[in-house]
């Protein structure tokens, strides 16, 4: 992972990281609490599919909605590739997203890459999502 920026500490990093492995159990495992407890309460998030939300609130009720049952058949691995500190409690990391069935089947999925963008803030010492770009990433 390339990360860029003026670092301010290595814990920054590991909390980033972490909030990229929390970002990725609670959507596999479905649990609608934990993914918005990521959130700011001002955040905006797009979704997968263009649909923009605003607010915590917002958030939260289009996960409760979508989230359960989402991941039956298959999930997603979350692998961050570039983390840029923009300044040292504003940052910005990219994922490499893959969809991976959970029977380990080859057969192919609606969406096979995902590449989402999160704006993270750091409040405290507490890193939250600001703003988030969850983008389907089209074969060529």
């Amino acid at each position: 992972m390339k990360i860029e920026g003026q670092i301010p500490s290595q814990a920054d990093v590991d909390a980033i990281l972490a909030l990229v492995d929390a970002v990725q159990d609670a959507q596999s495992n479905e649990d609608v609490d934990a993914f918005i407890a990521l959130f700011r309460k001002d955040a905006l998030w797009v979704t997968g599919h263009g649909k923009r939300l605003y607010g915590r609130d917002t958030i939260a009720e289009f996960t409760s909605r979508v989230l359960p049952g989402a991941t039956k058949d298959s999930y997603a691995t979350y692998v961050p590739d570039h983390l840029l500190f923009v300044r040292p409690d504003i940052a910005v990391v990219n994922v490499n997203q893959t969809y991976v069935r959970r029977d380990g089947s080859t057969t192919e999925l609606p969406a096979e890459h995902g590449s989402p963008v999160y704006f993270l803030a750091k409040n405290g010492d507490t890193w939250q999502i600001a703003a988030a770009q969850n983008t389907v990433v089209v074969a060529e």
